[in-house]
């Protein structure tokens, strides 16, 4: 999904081509899961005569500075993404409109033309973005909401430090949480984590100072450098594990083997040679027995994810703090989803519940059944004592 670099791009993309310009026609599509809260007609009506001012950004969000308010803004979700014609944005490939398409696009949500006959489009093929009309998109949520964008208000290494010393969950679900840091997504979490040489269970609290300030210095260079390119991830470095974790099976970085686990909510990339659960929480992973990964979990695979289950396990322990389960059929509490983050990458197949459910139900009916065979034989054998002829007397 589109992160901070990609959306960064397409803000600097409108400040370059379309400032100090007046939007002469507007499209919004009607689509009310997408166009959150207002009419397509008030929409519209709203931005025609408005001269385009700034271009605003923080974390995946993205807002137009209009002369007078409201003004719209752009919650990315999961493949949306910014296109001004004959301007090349972004090449993120989930959002990419070939050339050859129609214009605008069949995916266009909000579509305006500029005084000079430039167009600009927000496209959302899969319809988890939000495009809206806010009097202060800043001042209101999701944007309010947010933490520090990783970008343009970056902790300094001792504030990170001192922050990550009071947080007991795992550093990935942690990085993920856009109320701690804006921006940050899962192949950003996956990159930095990785070239910081950190397990994404980790548990943040227990890192090290020096893996503090190395996290600290990865996360603004794999920002800076995605930036710097300008969100083409073809231009990534070689060296990253971003071209390979999507391969999700025989999956290499640098001759390294990738593996693949469930860290805060999401499929995790990480690379178990290099990035090793360190501490006191790794002295609890060897104490723990270790128990063999069965195939349907690990995907028929070999058993290299043996050690993260157990790591998983203690970190999800250290966080949660829960007792033993209860027995019973008890309803499985449903999985809450983050805004924004969730996409389909989100992992988590766990069909315990439904095998133990399963083997109840078996066990009852082979016990119906053998209530049922063993009424059966006595209504056999009652029939046949009452067929036997009476002894004379």
């Amino acid at each position: 999904m589109p992160e901070l670099p990609e959306v960064e791009a397409a803000r600097r993309a409108v400040e370059e081509h379309c400032l100090g310009k007046k939007i002469k026609k507007a499209i919004i599509a009607n689509d009310t899961k997408v166009i959150d809260s207002v009419s397509a007609s008030d929409f519209e009506a709203a931005l025609l005569g408005k001269t385009i001012i700034s271009a605003h950004r923080k974390g995946k969000n993205l807002w137009l500075h209009l002369d007078s308010p409201p003004f719209p803004s752009f919650q990315f979700g999961m493949s949306g993404a910014i296109y001004i014609k004959g301007v090349a944005v972004t090449k993120y490939k989930r959002s990419a409109v070939n050339d050859t398409d129609e214009w605008p696009s069949k995916y266009s949500k909000f579509f305006i033309e500029l005084d000079d006959g430039l167009e600009l489009s927000f496209t959302d093929k899969r319809r988890f973005a939000k495009v809206r009309l806010l009097k202060d998109p800043a001042a209101v949520s999701p944007i309010s909401e947010l933490g520090p964008d990783a970008l343009l208000e970056p902790m300094t290494v001792n504030e990170f430090t001192e922050s990550l010393s009071k947080k007991k969950i795992a550093i990935k679900a942690l990085l993920l949480d856009q109320s701690y840091i804006a921006g940050i997504g899962n192949w950003i979490a996956d990159e930095v984590l990785y070239q910081a040489r950190i397990h994404p269970l980790q548990s943040s609290a227990s890192m090290s100072k020096e893996n503090c300030a190395t996290l600290h210095k990865c996360i603004k260079e794999v920002i800076e450098k995605a930036i710097e390119v300008g969100a083409d991830s073809s231009q990534f470095p070689k060296n990253w594990i971003f071209h390979s974790r999507e391969k999700k099976s025989g999956a290499f970085v640098d001759g390294k083997k990738i593996d693949f686990i469930n860290a805060g909510g999401r499929t995790t990339a990480y690379v178990p040679e290099l990035q090793k659960i360190s501490g006191n929480q790794a002295a609890k992973v060897a104490a723990e027995p270790r128990k063999k990964t069965s195939k349907r979990k690990s995907g028929g695979n070999d058993d290299t994810d043996e050690l993260s289950n157990e790591e998983e396990k203690i970190v999800e322990t250290d966080q949660l703090k829960k007792g033993p389960k209860p027995r019973g059929r008890g309803k499985k509490p449903p999985m809450k989803r983050k805004s924004d983050d969730s996409d389909d990458d989100m992992a988590g197949d766990d069909n315990s519940d439904d095998d133990e459910v399963q083997k109840k139900t078996m066990k009852k009916t082979t016990t119906k059944q053998a209530k049922a065979e063993k009424a059966s034989k006595k209504k056999v054998s009652s029939s046949q004592n009452s067929k036997k002829p009476k002894k004379a007397k």
